[in-house]
Order: C-alpha cells, then sequence, then structure tokens
C-alpha cells in the first residue's frame, strides 16, 4: 500500500491540482510561501502541508491578537489504495470523482480492541458524560464505559424484523438527554403487513436498565415483506430536527419508487422529534409528495454525517456492483436510482439502460469501483491528531477497511484506508470525547483508534 507516485507528468498535474486545492491560507498576514508548503521526501513521494491554525499558551479563542503561524500537517500522497480492477466500464464526469490519491497518516496512533462480545451490532454512538450506546440488531441496547466495561443487555423495543438486513438500527442521544434522557432509534418495524424503516424514541430509564415508554413518531411508508435495503441512519441538526435516511428495499417491484414522492423509500426525510415535516422542507407544498420527503432516488443509505463547519449533509450511499456513492444532499435533489448509477446488476447487466448522467439528476461527490459497501461515517472534530481534522471516516462492510477521506470544497482529494488487516467488516464509526475513533463491528467487536 505504500508504493509511491511515479514521476510521469499526469500525476504530476494531478498533485500541483491538489496543492492549489489544500494550500489556502489560514492566517491573512502569517501564511507560508508555496515553496514553503511542499516538499519532496527522500523516497520519492509527493509530500504536502497543510496549515492548521494552533492556539499558544497565552491566546484563547477569544483573542483579538493576531493569529500565530499555522503549523504544516504533512499529507503525504501515494498511488491510490484501490488497485482492483473497476466492476465496469464507465467513466467518471470528472477525474477526482473516484480512486483519489493515497494519503497516509503521519502522526502515531493506536488500535485496541476494547471488547469481542457484542451481539450483531449496528451502531455506536456518545453519551454526554463519555459512554458509548450501542445497539443490536436483536432488538438490545449496550452501554460501554470508556474503560471497557459492557453493560447487559437492555430492552424495552418493539419487535423488530432482525433477518438479513434488518433489526435494531442507529441510534441518537437527543441534544439535551443530560435532562430528557431521550434517545432516538431507527428500527425494521416488524408487523403482519410486513416491515418498514420506522423512527422511534424512549426515555433510558433512571437505573439504565431499560428503554422506557418508546413509541414510533415516523414511518417510511409503505410496508414490504422483505429483510433488504432499510438504509436507516439518523443525525440531529442544529436546530433539533432529526435527518433520517432510509432504502429502496431491494426488490426490482419496489426499486422505481425512489423516484417518487408519494413514499418514503430511497429518501433523505427532515422531520422534527415528534415526527412532523420540518418548516421550509423543499415538498411541503406539494399535495402529492410526503411533506417529510428532503431528497429522492437513492438506493440504500447507511452513512450520514453533518458537516461541522458548513452544515452541509453528506450521506455514503450503497450502490449494486461498482457504484457505491458518497454524496452531498442538496434539499429537493434527485440522486439518480435507479436512472442512473455508476454500478450495473450483480448479473453483470446495465441499469437499466447504462446510463450515469441526465439532466435534472445529481452526480455523486465520489464513488467507489469496486464497492467499498459503505456504512456509518463521521466527521473527525478532534485536534488529537491533527491531520484527520475535517476528515470523513466511513466504515466498510465487504471492502473490510475504515476509508479515510481528505476533503476539500467538497471534493475527495485523498483516501486512506485503515485497519486492513483486521478482516472485520467495519458497521458503524463515531468520535469519541477524547478524541479517538470507535468502530463497532459486525463480528462483535469494539475498536479504538487513536
Amino acid at each position: 500500500m505504500k508504493n509511491l507516485l511515479n514521476k510521469s507528468s499526469k500525476l504530476l498535474c494531478l498533485t500541483l491540482s491538489i496543492v492549489l486545492l489544500l494550500l489556502i491560507p489560514a492566517a491573512c498576514d502569517a501564511s507560508p510561501s508555496a515553496s514553503e508548503m511542499t516538499e519532496s521526501t527522500s523516497e520519492g513521494s509527493t509530500t504536502l502541508l497543510t496549515a492548521v491554525p494552533t492556539l499558544t499558551d497565552t491566546q484563547s479563542e477569544e483573542s483579538t491578537a493576531a493569529p500565530p503561524t499555522p503549523t504544516p500537517i504533512p499529507l503525504v500522497l501515494t498511488e491510490p489504495f484501490e488497485t482492483a480492477p473497476p466492476n465496469t466500464k464507465y467513466k467518471p464526469v470528472s477525474a477526482d470523482q473516484t480512486r483519489a490519491p493515497g494519503v497516509i497518516t503521519q502522526a502515531e496512533y493506536s488500535v485496541t480492541i476494547m471488547t469481542d462480545k457484542l451481539v450483531r451490532p449496528w451502531a455506536i454512538d456518545v453519551l454526554p458524560d463519555g459512554r458509548f450506546v450501542i445497539t443490536e440488531k436483536g432488538g438490545t441496547l449496550r452501554i460501554m464505559t470508556s474503560d471497557g466495561q459492557l453493560s447487559a443487555p437492555i430492552g424495552g423495543f418493539p419487535e423488530v424484523d432482525d433477518r438479513s438486513q434488518g433489526g435494531l438500527l442507529d441510534i441518537a442521544p437527543a441534544p439535551d438527554f443530560s435532562s430528557s434522557r431521550m434517545l432516538y432509534f431507527t428500527l425494521a418495524e416488524a408487523t403482519d403487513q410486513g416491515s418498514l424503516t420506522a423512527v422511534g424514541r424512549g426515555r433510558l430509564s433512571d437505573d439504565e436498565t431499560i428503554v422506557e415508554n418508546f413509541e414510533i413518531v415516523w414511518r417510511a411508508i409503505p410496508y414490504y415483506d422483505n429483510s433488504a435495503h432499510f438504509g436507516s441512519r439518523l443525525e440531529f441538526d442544529g436546530e433539533g430536527n432529526l435527518f433520517v435516511t432510509t432504502g429502496e428495499r431491494s426488490s426490482l417491484a419496489t426499486r422505481p419508487k425512489a423516484q417518487f414522492l408519494d413514499n418514503g423509500y430511497g429518501k433523505v426525510v427532515h422531520i422534527t422529534p415528534d415526527g412532523d415535516p420540518v418548516p421550509g422542507n423543499p415538498f411541503l407544498d406539494d399535495p402529492e409528495a410526503l411533506p417529510e420527503i428532503y431528497s429522492y432516488g437513492h438506493r440504500n443509505i447507511q452513512g450520514l454525517a453533518i458537516q461541522p463547519e458548513t452544515g452541509e449533509i453528506f450521506i455514503a450511499e450503497m450502490g449494486p456492483r461498482g457504484g457505491d456513492e458518497l454524496n452531498i444532499i442538496r434539499p429537493g435533489g434527485n440522486y439518480g436510482w435507479p436512472v442512473i448509477s455508476y454500478g450495473i446488476e450483480y448479473s453483470g447487466d446495465p441499469i437499466p439502460d447504462g446510463l450515469t448522467v441526465m439532466d435534472g439528476m445529481e452526480q455523486p461527490a465520489y464513488y467507489w469501483d469496486p464497492v467499498l459497501a459503505p456504512a456509518g461515517m463521521t466527521f473527525y472534530t478532534s485536534g488529537v491528531i491533527a491531520e484527520w481534522q475535517g476528515n470523513l471516516f466511513i466504515g466498510g462492510l465487504a471492502s473490510q477497511h475504515i476509508s479515510r477521506l481528505v476533503l476539500s470544497d467538497g471534493r475527495v482529494v485523498a483516501e486512506e484506508w485503515l485497519l486492513i488487516n483486521e478482516g472485520q467488516r467495519f458497521r458503524d464509526v463515531c468520535e469519541g470525547s477524547d478524541g479517538a475513533l470507535y468502530s463497532v463491528t459486525d463480528g462483535g467487536r469494539l475498536y479504538r483508534i487513536g
């Protein structure tokens, strides 16, 4: 994985373009010159230095003094980590849309398995006191302390359809959890009519043995009797409302519903904590549309994260064979599925006419071919590992690694693969209060990375 870039003019141009994207002055009068921001290593790789602002011991964020000179953080670019042949012959619209240059973390960090006793974990999040809440697909919640103490299973949930891709899925503590003790969940609700993606909430009891008074607040109608493509991530925005993702339920019969606004399949929705549409939603005044819908034309969204500085909504979407996508969600946007795709059917046939571009449909910011099989994801905000600040980390299932994406203006300029030798399907990833990353795997493990 540490093969170095050759000296071809093509890759030199790529490196120079990345320099222009990344080397934006972080201080008006104290930025290093371009010549000070690049260097060549003795082994021939290309190193870019990105400026990260730092505070001296005598300064605070409120100080009116001139900002200090940024500390350069090396960004060592290599050949792309992906070396396998693509599954398709489709060409991207722009060269930076897939197979970004590789990058290697220079800071030292450790990897620890905190437990391997979880039972089919699906999601992990952080409580205000630094402990972790972890869902298990069978319908239980676990709490993990920072020193590795795992609680007994916590119940209180309705029946879930935990076949295949279903079960008790994502979790998000309410913004006022410290006082309300409310937790929000997504789940594959099981009924006699079939199953669907639902959003529910309940109160973690004072003794932390049960989730009390659980209620469903929103359902991705209609019900359907299968066990796939529930999507099912949720995230609170800065106003205390929820973004929720769904899938199109996988079937050829349900797949076209992703393009229609009268159902909850293949959508990003924006709801209040009570499950109502958020005022200002793009289809609020359309009598033919569900007013909760924020975007549509999605296949199966299992990654969702809000960029903390810009408020942009990023999703990671499972495509078919060779077409996983990273998308930036715009209100009212149509993201194309199943009309356009950079992937193909598992049989090798095109979907449906081999189109990758169409007027009125959004292009992915980035795509993977072969697939990453993206699951949960998070933006890294801590300064503990300074070169990771602002990077996006996505758990990979079939790919069995965590993908680190370096972004600039919504474009992926470099990608690194972490934990590639663990042989695990990384289901979700979050940032802990200590500045480390934490990830749960289908194999029942919880990793600490930092």
